[in-house]
């Protein structure tokens, strides 16, 4: 037996003082940018609208801009993650910690917490300096 494809989204999410939102998960070390996986049926744009809102409490008010397509070399090598950047967007509330966020918080790209993934700095550095883009996660 083999494990099919997955296919996973994340969002950059920019508030107007260059902050991005990133998450801590209960279950996973490290800070990341919100995001879950693509159910059956479910397309990558309606994916980022759910997982921001049950996440972060995140509304979009405008476009999710796609940035990319990654491959996770973690694991099995089979995941992919769509990453889009949100500049359009409200706080429906404040998020509390739960069984699967931890803390949550918006953070000046100079001032991201040490325990932020590779990852995450390489798709920021992407999208906020013009690095190069690493097709691997």
């Amino acid at each position: 037996m083999s494990r099919g494809l997955t296919l996973g989204v994340r969002a950059a999410v920019m508030n107007e003082a260059g902050e991005v939102l990133l998450v801590r998960h209960t279950y996973t070390p490290g800070w990341h940018l919100p995001g879950g996986g693509v159910e059956p049926g479910e397309t990558v744009f309606a994916a980022i609208g759910k997982e921001l809102r049950e996440e972060a409490n995140v509304a979009l008010t405008g476009p999710a801009i796609l940035h990319g397509l990654f491959l996770s070399y973690e694991g099995a090598r089979r995941d992919h993650v769509a990453v889009f950047i949100i500049r359009d967007f409200t706080r429906t509330a404040p998020k509390s910690s739960d069984l699967e966020i931890a803390e949550i918080g918006f953070f000046a790209l100079s001032a991201l917490p040490e325990t932020t993934t590779a990852g995450t700095r390489r798709r920021l550095a992407e999208i906020t300096e013009g690095a190069p883009i690493d097709s691997r996660w």
